[in-house]
Parts: structure tokens; C-alpha cells; sequence
């Protein structure tokens, strides 16, 4: 076997590969945003008091969780370019 065929056999497409990335930063973000909403809203039923932290806290943890998804994305679209 020659050098240029061993090279065209190798050559391996990251497109299908970063959709399937992408795909799985979006959905690890809704699983993160899903229990955090179900973790402070079981915190809330049982100290009613505690809702206005808590749920200032849940909503900047989302925001964390959500800026990851998209770094992931992006960088999962990224790599389809190469």
C-alpha cells in the first residue's frame, strides 16, 4: 500500500462527530438546569422562609450551567470546521 492511500483511508470526518457533541452539551444542560429547578424547589417546600436565596442562588447557577452548554456548543461547531 502506498503512503497517499494509508492517508486518504486515515482522514477521519469531525463533522458528525461534533454535531453529536453539540447535541449532547445541549441536553447535559437541560439535565443540570432540571435538577437544580427540582433541587430548590423541594428546598422551598421545606423552609418557605429560605425562597428568595434560594432561588437567587438557583437562578446564577443556571446562568453557569447554561454559559457551559454554549462554550460546548461553540466549541463542538468549532471542530466541525476542521
Amino acid at each position: 500500500m502506498s503512503l497517499a492511500l494509508l492517508q486518504e483511508t486515515a482522514t477521519v470526518s469531525y463533522g458528525a462527530l461534533a454535531a453529536i457533541g453539540a447535541g449532547l452539551a445541549a441536553i447535559g444542560g437541560g439535565i443540570g438546569v432540571g435538577k437544580i429547578g427540582a433541587s430548590a424547589m423541594e428546598a422551598m417546600a421545606r423552609q418557605p422562609e429560605m425562597q428568595g436565596k434560594l432561588q437567587g442562588s438557583a437562578i446564577v447557577l443556571i446562568a453557569f450551567i447554561e454559559a457551559i452548554a454554549l462554550f460546548a456548543v461553540v466549541v463542538s461547531f468549532l471542530a466541525m470546521d476542521k
